[in-house]
């Protein structure tokens, strides 16, 4: 049964600019919740929002292109939702799953009480180590090291552990209550947001990106993505999705996932280059004066060494549109902080609400925090192109993993109930390709309307293998029609 889009999307939509009544061609429904999202709190209702939302302003800039008249209809349906919250986990290349998380990416039990450490790369791993003394070497692997690592924590108040392993350059968290999240100065700072915020922050000409009329909504847009992980490359993935040519850039010296790149690399080219090499930023350099949009994903002001800060770009490049994602914000204690969605969860009293019945703390069904978060900066991006497209200007969209779950944590727009439903079939939204790995199995976007893509232009290729230019083979999305 289809349904109308529930307050909780009217209300993102509001948050966005959007029209409000163009949600009244969001149409809900699906098979039910799904195991695969079942959780304490609204994450169905949540996931549910940010693709509807997603796909509406995918839909909106499609009718603008056109030149107006009616909406494409938006059609969410929860099971094909479900399954693109948990893609990583459904992947498989070559018949192999993906690697998730690391051995020393876990909760550890404290003097008193928990902790969460992230340790998926290497100089991450290695920061987590120095801050607590032990080699990364031994007898027995790392199981053994597992081992050494939880007998120091045990002995180790929670808060001490999070600044020593911060103040090394590692990765970790004190698991908190919601309550002594919402007093900490960085959770205090968040509960003072929205939850996205899209604004027009200069001047800019009218971009009048290429592609052809009557294709789709993003055919012509070039983005920079300068994102990592997941949520960042959720959000230009899916922009990829919708006919942009999104070229992902890399620094050679850090190490990313072929793994998670296979994932979040679809429709995309991915190139390394180093910023502080000459010739390297000079071909940066030559790519942002044509660009349309430019997406960030690291902490706030690790970027601005290389002139680009969100005022940067605008001044080098007005009529940008600019999406920022941050872990924790760009303000407040931590402000400057790295993060990922499993410490988020941790820190804000998520992992608490969660906890099993022996107490031991508990995650959401899925990484939601990212894959929301992915899905409402693409939002927001098209937005900002829709708007840019129609009067100029220079825009900037915020959001952060912490805003999102501190949406999650009030409720998004109803009460949902725990429900035990089974586990959810992901055979429906899947889908095999061939591509340099082998063959690819995967879950198709949740991000559909009429007339709309079916699939993206072709599977992830080599990370860091492609040449730093715009266009040809990769980019762009796959042949119009209703997934």
């Amino acid at each position: 049964m289809i349904k109308r889009s529930t307050d909780a999307t009217d209300r993102v939509w509001a948050l966005l600019g959007g029209d409000p009544a163009l949600t009244a061609a969001v149409g809900l429904g699906g098979p039910g919740p799904g195991g695969a999202l079942r959780a304490r709190l609204p994450v169905r209702e949540m996931a549910r929002s940010t693709v509807a939302v997603c796909a509406l302003a995918a839909a909106e800039l499609a009718a603008a292109r056109r030149g107006g008249g009616p909406l494409p209809a938006v059609r969410v349906d929860d099971g094909a939702v479900a399954a693109a919250f948990a893609s990583e986990r459904h992947l498989r290349v070559g018949g192999r799953a993906a690697t998730t998380f690391a051995p020393l990416s876990r909760f550890w039990r404290t003097a008193d009480g928990w902790v969460r450490t992230h340790a998926n790369y290497p100089h991450h791993r290695a920061r987590l180590l120095a801050a607590l003394g032990q080699p990364d070497a031994g007898a027995g692997g790392d199981e053994a090291l597992t081992g050494r690592v939880a007998d120091v924590l045990a002995g180790r108040e929670a808060a001490q552990v999070e600044e020593e392993i911060h103040a090394a350059g590692g990765l970790a968290v004190a698991v908190r209550t919601p309550h002594e999240w919402a007093v900490h100065p960085q959770g205090a700072a968040v509960a003072q947001r929205s939850l996205l915020s899209l604004e027009r922050m200069g001047d800019g000409p009218v971009r009048r990106f290429g592609g052809h009329v009557g294709g789709l909504p993003a055919a012509g847009l070039r983005v920079l993505d300068l994102t990592r992980v997941i949520a960042g490359p959720v959000a230009t993935r899916t922009l990829a999705l919708l006919g942009a040519d999104v070229l992902r850039v890399d620094s050679p010296s850090l190490p990313e996932s072929q793994d998670a790149h296979n994932d979040t690399g679809f429709g995309k080219r991915s190139t390394t280059l180093d910023l502080a090499r000459a010739a390297d930023r000079a071909t940066f350099d030559e790519l942002l004066a044509t660009a349309d949009v430019v997406v960030t994903g690291y902490r706030p002001g690790a970027l601005d060494r290389h002139g680009l800060s969100p005022q940067a770009l605008a001044e080098r490049r007005p009529g940008l549109v600019i999406g920022q994602l941050s872990a924790w914000g760009t303000y407040g204690p931590w402000g400057g902080r790295r993060g990922f969605d499993s410490l988020v969860q941790a820190a804000c009293g998520i992992a608490a609400v969660e906890a099993g019945p022996d107490s031991r703390p508990g995650v959401l069904p899925a990484q939601a925090l990212d894959h929301g978060t992915g899905y409402l900066l693409a939002a927001a991006v098209l937005r900002g192109v829709t708007d840019q497209r129609a009067g100029g200007g220079t825009y900037l969209a915020r959001l952060a993993l912490a805003q999102t779950a501190a949406w999650l944590a009030r409720g998004v727009g109803r009460d949902e109930p725990l429900r035990d439903v089974g586990e959810c079939d992901v055979e429906p939204w899947t889908r095999e390709r061939h591509g340099a790995f082998g063959l690819v199995r995967y879950v198709a976007s949740p991000v559909v309307f009429d007339g709309g893509p079916s699939d993206w232009a072709c599977v992830a290729g080599r990370w860091g293998a492609d040449a730093a230019v715009w266009g040809g083979a990769g980019g762009g999305a796959g042949p119009s029609g209703a997934a």
